[in-house]
């Protein structure tokens, strides 16, 4: 079993909460990591249609049923919300710390249930596919940047050996025939998965609803409500620009990206041995990065604070990280070579004299690490030591 970071911030939950939820999207280890953590709480998959059907219609014998002294684990409780009305009366009369660990795949629908019915009883969890970290200390990471790219991150990959085409196919397959219908009615679901292919090739880029519409053929209003979709569903995920304080001349567009590389090669039909040519290698990189960055934070039990920076001008810094009161500016560049380029975005940030900025770093695709004109240049491969600075 490859080591999971976040399995510690989970553990420190259960011993203050009744309720511990472990979110993030199908096949990132949620099952896993919970059987692992709490051997002794009885499983219950919601997979299953016959207990599905069990905890929708008597929800209290559900539970009562299932009663027992350690605890219990219920798996993609999102197809059955209403059950947490009835965790929430359980919880109040026995006050177990760790006893009720739920797990799910949707984001929205979950964290609005638990909004209604579990507030200030529930320790809130998100768990992405395999950081690079993980993948270091588990002797599993590539020596190269496009294998890894193209083998993306899910624990499968690694602990199975399921070939990435294979996988990310049938992970699109089930995702659009099961976790679509389920989150809402979209008739036309070849139109849908062709909306996921044009977000794919347009990953780094400003969402600008129009055009997406247009070429999608569907409406402003379907893009948004599509892309909200994808983001419940850790699909995709938007990067919010930062202003403050900044000017008034800033783009104030997100940015797209998607939460594994190797989802976004399988959406492109790109090949491992196109990815060192492919015009889209730098904007893939550069979602790998950030998504890693996020992993580091949510393994943290920490809401991560990650923006991007653009003027009007279209100076920009791929990345900036607010802590303790710090911004960290970070570009990002797939070219194994430095160049004197790539500080051009930190060196113009830097001219801006932010109060709170501190040293900034270059992380690329090559294997060295050295202090380069105030700034530090790291391997993708010891991004690691980008959060040590943040201490």
């Amino acid at each position: 079993m490859i080591k999971r970071k976040i399995a510690q911030d989970v553990l420190e939950g259960a011993r203050y909460f009744p309720v511990v939820g472990i979110l993030g999207p199908r096949q990132s280890g949620k099952t896993t990591l919970a059987k692992e953590l709490f051997k002794n709480h009885v499983y219950l998959s919601l997979e299953d249609l016959d207990l599905r059907a069990t905890a929708k219609s008597d929800p209290r014998t559900f539970l009562l049923a299932n009663r027992n002294d350690h605890g219990i684990i219920i798996d993609e409780f999102q197809y059955v919300p209403e059950l947490l009305s009835y965790i929430q009366t359980t919880v109040d009369q026995d006050q177990k710390p760790g006893y009720f660990i739920l797990t799910g795949s949707q984001n929205f629908l979950m964290n609005e249930a638990i909004t209604q019915s579990l507030a200030g009883r529930i320790s809130l969890h998100t768990l992405l596919p395999l950081s690079i970290l993980e993948l270091k200390e588990s002797n599993m990471l590539p020596d190269e940047i496009e294998p890894m790219l193209y083998k993306g991150c899910y624990p499968a990959v690694y602990s199975k050996n399921i070939p990435p085409d294979k996988l990310y196919k049938n992970y699109l397959k089930t995702y659009i025939e099961r976790d679509v219908r389920q989150l809402t009615n979209i008739g036309d679901l070849d139109a849908f998965q062709t909306f996921i292919k044009l977000c794919a090739a347009r990953v780094g880029q400003l969402v600008n609803f129009t055009v997406l519409g247009n070429d999608a053929n569907v409406s402003d209003a379907t893009v948004r409500r599509w892309l909200s979709i994808l983001e419940t569903s850790y699909i995709i995920f938007r990067l919010h620009p930062y202003y403050e304080n900044l000017g008034k001349r800033i783009v104030k567009a997100a940015k797209l990206y998607f939460y594994d590389p190797g989802l976004i090669c399988s959406l492109l039909q790109i090949k491992q041995e196109d990815l060192a040519s492919h015009p889209n290698k730098g904007n893939i990189f550069e979602s790998f990065i950030i998504t890693d960055i996020f992993k580091h934070y949510y393994n943290q039990g920490i809401d991560p604070r990650i923006y991007f920076w653009r003027d009007k001008a279209e100076n920009e810094v791929d990345c900036i990280i607010e802590e303790n009161q710090k911004l960290m500016p970070i570009e990002i560049k797939s070219s194994r070579t430095f160049n004197t380029r790539f500080l051009d975005g930190l060196n113009y940030w830097n001219a801006l004299n932010h109060k709170k900025s501190t040293t900034g770093s270059v992380i690329f695709a090559g294997s060295s690490q050295q202090i380069r004109a105030h700034n530090a240049l790291l391997s993708w491969q010891s991004i690691d030591e980008l959060f040590k600075k943040t201490k």
